[in-house]
């Protein structure tokens, strides 16, 4: 209880310092806001953790924190002598796809064979709704064009691991998640390349065999890495186990953060519309790819997985595609937002779901 009050305080402290930072914005001190701003999120966050409705939000909490501090002193977060911070982006991502590597097996394509209904209905929603709202945004964004594809190549990315936990936590069919994200991310080296060349060639150069490289080698390669370590080695270095999920999320937040620097000027002019575009791609994704779900017939239970596979994309080799285009200040944008963004509404529809199970619970 003693432990629970300081958690309570400390959010207390966080809600002080957002009152603290209304105040200086009325005053016009916008720059004198960002370190209030930046406790107000790691306060907030920390004190998050002592409440179990509230702990899966610390996470994002501390995002946030950090692009703020990107926002407000992006200087610190670009390079350090002569050494430019985004050249971390792609080993992160190895080492993310790694991990997503040591929690799978090849169990987890077995799915194909027990739900195949589920697993087409998935993969096609995943490559079709999220591609296509893509583009629709990019074409009536007025963005700049590189901006713009950024929107059409988060829409044409796999699920990631994040649309696994939400599955998990809203009672969903966690086993025909782990197999459309298994197999979607298997399929991307193919797919996202092609349907970049074809909704986003308009707006950018999009070299297909250079972008399947880079899928292979940000993600092919460390996960078949990942899925022999599991095979013979997993259990045999604990530690190992343990600190992958961390990494993975550390890992993330870093290149989010770095993004966020290296796009500040064009966050500063399109930012608050980039986000409502982003929203909408985002909630638009869930509910396409709940009712097309169901639509062809499939229980509610999965045409719930299907909703949360679609809805949140691997915003992280997104980002890796962008560095590798050489525009991660301008193509990354999306992704970057996307990212945060995709775990509250996920956290948000996870937890409604949690509380209002299916009507129906027949496998596909």
């Amino acid at each position: 209880m003693k432990k629970e009050r300081i958690f309570t305080y400390l959010i207390g402290a966080g809600l002080l310092c957002l009152l603290v930072v209304f105040i200086l914005l009325l005053s016009g001190k916008i720059a004198t806001a960002g370190p209030v701003l930046i406790l107000f999120f790691a306060l907030l966050g920390i004190g998050f953790r002592g409440f179990s409705q509230l702990k899966g939000f610390t996470y994002t909490t501390m995002i946030f924190a950090g692009v703020t501090a990107a926002m407000y002193y992006p200087d610190y977060f670009v390079s350090y002598n002569g050494y430019a911070y985004s050249n971390l982006i792609t080993p992160l991502i190895q080492i993310i796809m790694f991990g997503m590597g040591t929690s799978m097996s090849v169990k987890d394509f077995a799915g194909v064979v027990k739900m195949p209904k589920g697993v087409f209905v998935g993969l096609l929603s995943q490559f079709t709704i999220m591609p296509v709202l893509g583009f629709i945004l990019a074409t009536l964004s007025n963005f700049p064009p590189e901006i713009a594809a950024g929107l059409i190549l988060i829409g044409c990315s796999p699920s990631g691991l994040a649309s696994n936990v939400m599955s998990y936590l809203a009672k969903a069919n966690l086993a025909l998640s782990i197999t459309i994200t298994a197999i979607s991310t298997l399929l991307a080296p193919f797919m996202t390349p092609l349907l970049m060349k074809v909704l986003a060639g308009e707006f950018v150069e999009i070299d297909v065999l250079d972008m399947m490289w880079s899928i292979i080698k940000m993600v092919i390669i460390p996960i078949g890495a990942g899925l022999v370590f599991n095979r013979f080695l997993s259990g045999k270095a604990k530690w190992l186990d343990d600190a992958m999920p961390l990494v993975s999320m550390i890992g993330i937040g870093v290149i989010i953060v770095i993004i966020t620097a290296a796009g500040r000027d064009s966050l500063l002019d399109i930012g608050g519309l980039l986000i409502v575009l982003v929203f909408i791609h985002n909630i638009m994704g869930y509910n396409l790819g709940f009712w097309f779900s169901k639509w062809l017939g499939l229980s509610e239970r999965d045409a719930r997985t299907v909703a949360l596979e679609v809805g949140m994309q691997n915003g992280g080799l997104a980002s890796g595609l962008a560095k590798e285009m050489g525009k991660i200040a301008t193509i990354g944008l999306a992704p970057a937002v996307f990212g945060p963004l995709m775990n509250i509404t996920g956290s948000v529809l996870a937890s409604y779901w949690h509380r209002k199970p299916p009507k129906e619970d027949s496998p596909s």
